[in-house]
C-alpha cells in the first residue's frame, strides 16, 4: 500500500479525530494509561454571561498544558489573570500534575508568567523580526 498524502489548512473533524485517537492509543500503550482531560477557566460578563476571556488547556500524563490565555485590556492589572492561573494550577494539582508547560510570544506575557513562578526553557525566533516564542515551565 502506498499512502496518499494530503496537505490542507482545513482538515475535517473525522480526520482530526482519527489522528488524535491513534496518538491516544499509542500513548496509552506506552504509558499504561491515558488521562488527557480538557481544562478551562472562563471569564464571563456578569450581565450577559458572554465569555470574554480565560484560559484553555489540558492535563495529560502529569502535566498541565496552558494552550491559550487571554483577558481583555479592561481586566488587566486587577488580579484576574492571577486568579485564573491559580485556579488552573490548583485543578492540575488535584488531577495529579507535577508541572505546567506553556509557550508565550515575547510581545505577550512572559513577565506575567515569570511573576507566577514560570521559568524559561527556551526561545525560538519567529516573525516579525525581533520576536520569539518563549517556552516556559513551572513545578507544581
Amino acid at each position: 500500500m502506498i499512502p496518499v498524502l494530503t496537505l490542507t489548512d482545513s482538515p475535517d473533524p473525522e480526520a482530526e479525530a482519527a489522528i488524535e485517537a491513534g496518538l491516544s492509543r499509542f500513548n496509552e500503550e506506552q504509558a499504561g494509561y491515558w488521562d488527557r482531560r480538557p481544562l478551562a477557566v472562563l471569564v464571563a460578563n456578569p450581565d450577559t454571561h458572554e465569555v470574554i476571556g480565560g484560559l484553555l488547556g489540558r492535563t495529560s500524563l502529569g502535566l498541565l498544558f496552558i494552550d491559550v490565555f487571554f483577558i481583555t485590556d479592561q481586566l488587566r492589572g486587577q488580579g484576574i489573570g492571577t486568579r485564573i492561573i491559580q485556579q488552573a494550577e490548583e485543578e492540575a494539582r488535584r488531577r495529579g500534575c507535577c508541572a505546567s508547560v506553556l509557550y508565550t510570544i515575547s510581545f505577550q506575557a512572559p513577565r506575567f508568567y515569570e511573576r507566577h513562578g514560570y521559568r524559561v526553557l527556551g526561545r525560538v525566533d519567529c516573525h516579525p523580526p525581533g520576536t520569539s516564542r518563549i517556552y516556559m515551565t513551572k513545578d507544581l
